[in-house]
């Protein structure tokens, strides 16, 4: 049963889970019922997963345009 609040997962709690319900919905013993609560809840872990990607990535950006701009005035 989902939590009103659930509390905020990181990448790899998230990743976790969602591993977890894919194994059990490949098992294929999941009652219909309950597979679709769990693809539900699963839908719900990809998008924080790629949400903790998308801000790892732009916090990567962010480095690579930092060094790039201080390598520019090395340079000089």
């Amino acid at each position: 049963m989902p939590n009103k609040e659930p509390k905020k997962l990181s990448y790899e709690e998230a990743s976790s889970k969602l591993e977890s319900i894919i194994e059990a919905m490949e098992d294929g013993s999941i009652p219909l019922a309950e597979l679709v609560a769990q693809f539900e809840e699963g839908a719900k872990l990809l998008k924080v997963c790629q949400k903790e990607l998308k801000q790892a990535e732009l916090k990567i950006q962010k480095l690579d345009i930092s060094d790039e701009t201080r390598s520019d005035f090395d340079a000089e």
